[in-house]
């Protein structure tokens, strides 16, 4: 079907909205440690991580267990979200004197609005509300039992677990560090904060997340971008009332933002892989449309496993992906790594 346009309006978009705090940073140590298979997947390795364990005490790491066997780490981010806290004091202050029925529903994960009235239920201990949230978010590797556990907490020990854990975690491990990871965070704020004027808000999304695309929905309204260190390399992805949420790996330059010489990792690893002549022959053929493996490999007649090799490394730079079993470059990528560049070289 050929459509006619006669329209003048924009596609609308998503606003972008841009946090930092090292209360954030300090939540998220606690999602690593306590998810022992990603620890090896972590930037950090896992002599950093097993340290941290030697130096805490006996009572913070039963808090961590605790953590671990029932996913509270989730508890904390959406605690986190209901309004800009100024320190760990504040923070604690706030669930302490969160009212019990309110606290529950903060905790339990958002899945839309049309589903509101069921997490209120929910977390009033309504077990057929219980059991509908929990059907609802089947798919989802923890949510179903998270849920039956926020639902059945006796509030006043889930209070005392929460604050045990996020203060003691910032007194061990955050608080000596913490001038040092502000000044870290807020220098990739500021550079986000910069680019947001150079960039619409999907490129910087991509951008930012090192090549994750989020396209609009009709339910969000706002993108929030959080900085974090401690689980770099990964983004995490979360969604609270009209705002998809990015915890996204601060750049490599905001590390040594002393350094005017260090480049964004992400920079460095899209020109290594355009650093080829194989690969910019098979950037050329995608971007004159998306094409499966064997095409790839029969309009250049080479080995399947050299192109494989090739596609694997335009992949983990985010220059390309895949698309119902076809290979798609994403020229958005392309079209502002110049703006990258440009970021760089005039900083």
């Amino acid at each position: 079907m050929e459509v006619l346009n006669l329209t003048s309006r924009k596609r609308e978009t998503y606003k972008i909205q841009l946090e930092y705090s090292i209360l954030w940073e300090c939540a998220l140590g606690i999602a690593a440690i306590t998810n022992t298979p990603l620890l090896k997947t972590l930037e950090k390795s896992l002599d950093y991580w097993k340290d941290i364990k030697s130096s805490l005490s006996n009572e913070l790491l039963e808090q961590l267990d605790y953590v671990e066997r029932n996913n509270t780490w989730k508890a904390i981010l959406q605690l986190l979200h209901k309004r800009r806290f100024s320190d760990i004091s504040e923070f604690t202050s706030y669930i302490q004197d969160i009212p019990d029925n309110d606290i529950k529903f903060v905790c339990l994960p958002f899945i839309g609005m049309e589903f509101q009235d069921i997490r209120y239920q929910a977390a009033l201990g309504e077990k057929s509300a219980i059991r509908e949230l929990k059907f609802l978010t089947r798919n989802n590797p923890f949510f179903p039992s998270y849920i039956e556990f926020i639902s059945h907490s006796n509030t006043d020990n889930l209070k005392k677990h929460l604050i045990s854990v996020m203060r003691g975690w910032y007194e061990t491990v955050i608080k000596k560090e913490s001038e040092k990871l502000d000044t870290i965070l807020r220098t990739d704020y500021d550079t986000k904060k910069e680019m947001l004027e150079k960039m619409t808000p999907e490129e910087l999304v991509e951008w930012s997340t090192g090549g994750l695309t989020y396209l609009p929905e009709p339910s969000v309204s706002n993108v929030l971008l959080i900085p974090q260190y401690i689980y770099r390399p990964w983004n995490i992805e979360a969604d609270i009332e009209d705002t998809k949420v990015f915890y996204y790996p601060i750049a490599n330059e905001s590390i040594s933002p002393n350094d005017r010489y260090a480049p964004n990792n992400f920079l460095v690893l899209k020109h290594k892989a355009l650093g080829d002549e194989v690969r910019m022959r098979i950037v050329k053929l995608l971007y004159e449309e998306d094409r499966a493996l064997q095409e790839i490999t029969n309009q250049l007649n080479i080995a399947k496993s050299t192109i494989h090799h090739h596609l694997k490394i335009l992949r983990a730079a985010k220059l390309v992906e895949i698309n119902e079993s076809k290979y798609s470059l994403k020229k958005k990528a392309l079209e502002f790594l110049a703006k990258e560049l440009n970021l760089f070289l005039n900083k």
